[in-house]
This record gives structure tokens, C-alpha cells and sequence, in this order.
């Protein structure tokens, strides 16, 4: 799934999987698949084979085009590895309605919404169940939906808890008086300081519920960021001192009060966080009482979100730019001009490049980094290094998302929100690449398109965004931009950005 209906069950998985896959567990593992980079699917494929493996193909509209993809490369890989083992009357039905096997499909379940979207997608009629969702929901807002639900009974979770603790916080919400309502003082709170120019939001969340981070950020940003307004979320920028900071952050801490959950108070964490309060920067800390209680942290940021929105005079629950590059991507993809690789980490020109893209960085701006490459954990950190290196050197906010995984996150606020952002993408080669089964292009051919459309409705809009070409080793070539943007910020620094 993507967006929405990956977050979600991202979450309860890196929270909870440890926990229930453990002695005495009685769940089962659970990977996302929300990059359509080819190492990354061929690394799920070769890690989940068919023969043990559950698909649950999440779209709320049925239309989502990663996930089809993503749909059309299992259906033919278990295809390939499954054994016939179906009984005589799916042989006769089999041949009254052409199609894959029942020992196929029988690996395959779809969450979706009733009507024309579980109609869009393909041999959802033959597949092991299917769970449909209330329509009336919104993709961002369904993490207490099937989309977390099935999931998270999948892991093992305790869904009635879980469910307790989210309506217990929606009664809690129905309250008129901020102060006994939690997520009306939220949303209050977010609205009124992002309309004050204090539009950064900052989290500061503990590693045990680290995930939730991502699932807000979307939630944020998506709800609030259109009609030229919006929230910016920074989620895992890593705290710093006062001084790197300018006076638009409103920073959020989401502290886990279970200790026997791991979250016991982080000293670095809480100094950190006083030398901000003394700095005079805005620190709101939110206190979870155990990880079950996430299902009640949940309702209190969709409320607050919804708040919010009404605060800054936007719809919360529409996303009118999404679709800019996804109808980019489909031109790209039916057109297939010639590409723009973008400076190559090895060009001579790359430094004078990255000085003058830092020039126009706005004042009181964020800065994003967009990385189409296969997510890791050693990605992550050197994309860290790179996020930290601008803001130390700009003082403005930063974010990074992974192509294409960010368009369905903060995707809508990049193009639709205040225009505030500068953007650096970064691209690479696909040496190992795979087919989509049924389509005339590669999953490396569909991301390529992803980042150009992306590419374009930005330079549409305006925005200044540099695209810089990794090649075939986006490790090594992550390395080489950390190092670019160094020697860039020496020089740039003395120049506009510096002001």
C-alpha cells in the first residue's frame, strides 16, 4: 500500500512486531512494501517467499498505481512457485472463468472501500477475503479501520485495547471546553501557532513509538497544506542546540511513560528540550501511558488534525494536489521523453550548482529532501547527515521522504502549502531492474516517472528544486552529496542564504 494505507500498518509493526513475534507471541511477521524502486520490491520477493506468504493489497480507491504494480508482480510470482493443489470444483471453475488459479489468489487479501473501488481491482473476486471499509473515511484518517485493524490482528495486537483506548479518547474530544477536550487544545494549539508563523511543527518522539512520527506527518501535512497555507511536519530531524533554530518551530514531544516499554526518560532528550524552553522556543510534551494507549494517540491527532484545518480556513479532509504528479507520471509513462538525469555527484559543476540552488532558499522556508532510491537503515542515516548539514548551515527546517512513498505524505503540502519549500531530489540508476507484469514498463521505468512528474509539478509551481543524479551506487553517491553540500554551505553562507 502507500500513504495511508501503509503508515498505519508501519506503525503497529515496528512498535508492536517485536513484541508480539517474541516467546509466546501469537503473531506474524508483517513487512511494508511502499517503494517502487526494483531493489526494494526484489528485496521483499526474496525475503517473503509465496509459499509463506499472506499479500494484503490496501487501496482505498483501487486505483492506486504502486500498489497494482505491486499487485500484478505477486499474483505472477505465485503464480510461478505455488503448488496446484485445488480441489475438482475450482478446476471447473477455472474453466468456466479464465483467470489465476484458486491456489493463487487464496494468498491474496484486499482492504479496500465497497463499489467501484474493490471492482478496480483485479481478481479481487477470487481472493482469500476481502475488507471493506467505511467510504466515508479517509485514507489518512483510517489507522482504527481495517486498514490497521487487519494488520494489526495479522501481528497479534491487542485490538480490543487498542480500540478502548481510541474511543475513550473520542469521548474525551466530544467535551466543548479545550481544557477538558485533548484534541480540541491540539488542534488549537497547532492552528493558532502555524497562522502566527510558528508552522514548523517538530516532533520529538520516543524510540519505542519512533513510527508514529512518520503516520502524523503525513496526517499533517496532507489535512492542512493547500490554498498557499499549512503545517510543515519535521519528523527524525535529530534535536539540536537552540542556535540552529529559528523562531518558527513549535516543537511537540511525544514521550511513552511505560518504562517497562522502554520509555523511561532520555536525559539528552529532556536537556536538549530545556535548553530549547530557555531559549524561548515553544515545547508542548504529550505523554502516552503505554504503547496500547497508541489506539487513543491516534484519534487525538485525526481530531486535532481536523481542528486545525478549521483554524487555518482549509479543508482537512481533501487533497486537491495529490494528483499533479500523478498525471505527470502517467504522461511520462505513455510519452516516455527523453529524461533529464539532473548534475551527476561527479560533475564538475556540481558544487557552483548546489551554491546557487542554496541561495534560494526562502526566508522562514523548509527544506526537502526527496530521495528516489530503495529505503535502508544506511540510507537513512546518510540521508540524517545530509538533512543535518542543511539545517546547521540554514537554521531552517528540514524533512526527507522517500519517492515515491512521499507523494502520497507530504507530497500535497509541497505543492498546495505555503511556498516555503526548496527541494533537493535525488535519483539513481536501476542496474537490477523487474518487469510489471501486464504493462510495458519496468518498476524502474514507473519510479523514474514518478520523480520526473514530481519534478515537473514542482518546477510548475515555481518552487527551486535540484535534481542530482546518484548513478548506480546510491550509497556511495549519498556519501558524495554530504560531502557537496559541506563545501557548498562554506561557500553559500556568505552569500544570500547566509541571511
Amino acid at each position: 500500500g502507500m500513504g495511508g494505507s501503509s503508515l498505519a500498518p508501519a506503525l503497529f509493526a515496528k512498535t508492536f512486531g517485536a513484541r508480539t513475534l517474541g516467546p509466546g507471541g501469537s503473531g506474524i511477521a508483517l513487512a511494508v512494501l511502499d517503494s517502487t524502486d526494483p531493489s526494494a520490491v526484489a528485496a521483499v520477493d526474496t525475503a517473503h517467499p509465496p509459499t509463506e506468504t499472506l499479500y494484503l493489497v490496501a487501496t482505498k480507491s483501487g486505483t492506486t498505481a504502486e500498489t497494482l504494480a505491486f499487485l500484478a508482480y505477486f499474483l505472477d510470482r505465485a503464480a510461478q512457485d505455488l503448488d496446484p493443489t485445488e480441489a475438482l470444483v475450482d478446476r471447473i471453475v477455472e474453466v468456466a472463468h479464465p483467470g489465476p488459479e484458486r491456489w493463487v489468489t487464496d494468498h491474496f487479501v484486499a482492504i479496500t472501500d465497497p463499489g467501484e473501488s474493490v471492482g478496480r481491482i483485479p481478481w479481487s473476486d477470487r481472493f482469500r477475503e476481502v475488507f471493506l471499509n467505511p467510504p466515508d473515511v479517509g485514507g489518512r484518517y483510517c489507522a482504527l479501520t481495517y486498514v490497521g485493524l487487519v494488520p494489526g490482528a495479522l501481528l497479534g495486537l491487542d485490538l480490543e485495547g487498542l480500540l478502548a483506548s481510541g474511543a475513550e479518547m473520542a469521548q474525551r474530544c466530544r467535551a466543548s471546553d479545550a481544557d477538558d477536550n485533548p484534541g480540541l487544545a491540539l488542534g488549537l494549539l497547532l492552528g493558532s501557532a502555524a497562522g502566527a508563523g510558528v508552522d514548523k511543527l517538530t516532533l520529538v518522539v520516543d524510540p519505542p513509538i519512533a513510527a508514529l512520527g512518520a503516520w502524523i506527518e503525513q496526517l499533517v501535512a496532507e489535512s492542512t497544506g493547500k490554498q498557499g497555507r499549512g503545517i510543515v511536519p519535521v519528523d527524525g530531524e535529530a534535536l539540536g542546540p537552540p542556535e540552529v533554530y529559528d523562531d518558527d518551530r513549535l516543537f511537540v514531544a511525544i514521550r511513552l511513560a511505560e518504562s517497562g516499554a522502554g520509555g523511561a526518560a532520555s536525559p539528552a532528550v529532556d536537556d536538549a528540550l530545556a535548553a530549547l524552553t530557555s531559549a524561548g522556543h515553544p515545547v508542548v510534551t504529550i505523554e502516552v501511558p503505554g504503547l496500547i494507549a497508541l489506539g487513543g494517540e491516534l484519534f487525538r491527532w485525526e481530531f486535532a488534525t481536523a481542528v486545525a484545518g478549521a483554524v487555518l480556513g482549509v479543508d482537512p479532509f481533501d487533497e486537491p494536489n495529490v494528483t499533479e504528479s500523478k498525471r505527470n507520471t502517467e504522461r511520462v509513462l505513455r510519452e516516455r521523453p527523453p529524461r533529464d538525469r539532473g548534475v551527476t555527484i561527479d560533475d564538475a559543476d556540481l558544487g557552483a550548482r548546489l551554491v546557487a540552488h542554496l541561495a534560494d532558499v526562502p526566508a522562514r522556508g523548509y527544506l526537502a529532501v526527496t530521495a528516489f532510491v530503495a529505503p535502508s537503515e544506511e540510507r537513512d542515516t546518510s540521508l540524517e547527515a545530509i538533512r543535518l548539514r542543511l539545517r546547521d548551515g540554514t537554521r531552517r527546517a528540514t524533512t526527507v521522504g522517500y519517492g515515491p512513498r512521499y507523494l502520497h505524505s507530504t507530497g500535497q503540502l509541497h505543492k498546495g502549502g505555503p511556498p516555503i519549500g526548496w527541494f533537493l531530489q535525488l535519483v539513481a540508476d536501476h542496474p537490477a531492474d523487474l518487469p510489471v507484469p501486464g504493462h510495458d514498463y519496468t518498476f524502474g521505468t514507473l519510479i523514474d516517472a514518478q520523480a520526473d512528474g514530481d519534478l515537473a509539478a514542482l518546477a510548475a509551481h515555481g518552487l527551486p528544486i535540484l535534481r542530482i543524479h546518484l548513478g548506480d551506487d546510491p550509497d556511495a553517491g549519498l556519501a558524495m552529496v554530504e560531502s557537496a553540500i559541506a563545501a557548498a554551505l562554506a561557500g553559500a553562507l556568505t552569500g544570500p542564504a547566509a541571511s
